[in-house]
């Protein structure tokens, strides 16, 4: 009866060792015109743990981050609702994109919030009242003027740049980055790394004759600043749409809301 039991378990040992070996043999073999399939299981007892969870993750992480765009991106040529928002460096900007908008067929609205931040659009929720208004299908950002100087602005407003950036949603956009006039405590680092490559010009750096305040570019200065913003969005924008060189140099948006700084 002993024997009977070893014999047994001998003959267990021996189908599970085949067993094993043809799961693990990377062309599976025939028998009687049936190919096997393999059962993974050399893989499942074989890997090494660590590994698997790091590779675990690196798949998590591919899900959720969509691969950068292959710039230069093909040029969105259709007729656009555009919705251009911000501080007083509207005032300048605004009406040369107006006059674009107007050559290529487009429709502009402008929304000035004088004085505003990235905090004071995040809190208010008034971007997405405006996305509803007028269902934009561009979106255009100047913001960070009033944030040159904030300590620790990272912790401080990133929460806020997040939030427009969630109102947004899946509209394109692009966030014309202050024009420096001094050296900033890290607004623009901010803005850049928290929207999608593509969607941020930085105008820090370039060359602006300003007004007697030191901060705003001249209207001649800004039409200079916004049609480098046209220019650099063919190669470098992940949605670079149809803008046409206008004839004239200024026109007016659609409609243009304004907002005071008593309102922040």
């Amino acid at each position: 009866m002993k024997k009977s039991y070893i014999s047994l378990w001998l003959l267990l040992a021996v189908s599970f060792s085949l067993f094993f070996l043809f799961s693990s043999l990377d062309n599976q073999p025939s028998i009687f015109g049936h190919r096997l399939k393999s059962s993974k299981m050399a893989e499942t007892i074989l890997c090494d743990h660590d590994v698997s969870e790091a590779e675990s993750d690196t798949l998590s992480q591919s899900a959720f981050n969509e691969p950068a765009p292959a710039f230069p991106v093909a040029t969105d040529t259709a007729t656009q609702t555009l919705l251009f928002i911000g501080d007083s460096m509207l005032d300048g900007l605004s009406p040369r994109l107006a006059a674009y908008a107007s050559s290529s067929g487009h429709t502009l609205y402008s929304v000035v919030w004088y004085s505003s931040t990235s905090e004071a659009w995040g809190k208010s929720k008034r971007l997405q009242e405006y996305i509803n208004r007028v269902n934009p299908t561009f979106i255009f950002i100047c913001l960070g003027s009033n944030e040159l100087m904030v300590r620790d602005i990272k912790e401080k407003r990133k929460p806020f740049v997040n939030e427009i950036v969630n109102e947004i949603g899946d509209i394109p956009f692009l966030w014309i980055g202050p024009p420096n006039w001094k050296k900033d405590t890290g607004i623009n680092d901010l803005i850049r790394e928290s929207v999608p490559e593509g969607s941020y010009f930085k105008s820090d750096g370039m060359h602006f004759d300003r007004r007697k305040d030191g901060a705003h570019p001249t209207a001649a200065s800004a039409i200079v600043w916004l049609d480098s913003v046209v220019r650099w969005m063919p190669d470098h924008s992940n949605h670079p749409i149809r803008l046409e060189m206008p004839q004239k140099k200024t026109d007016r948006p659609k409609r243009v809301f304004v907002h005071q700084p008593s309102e922040i």
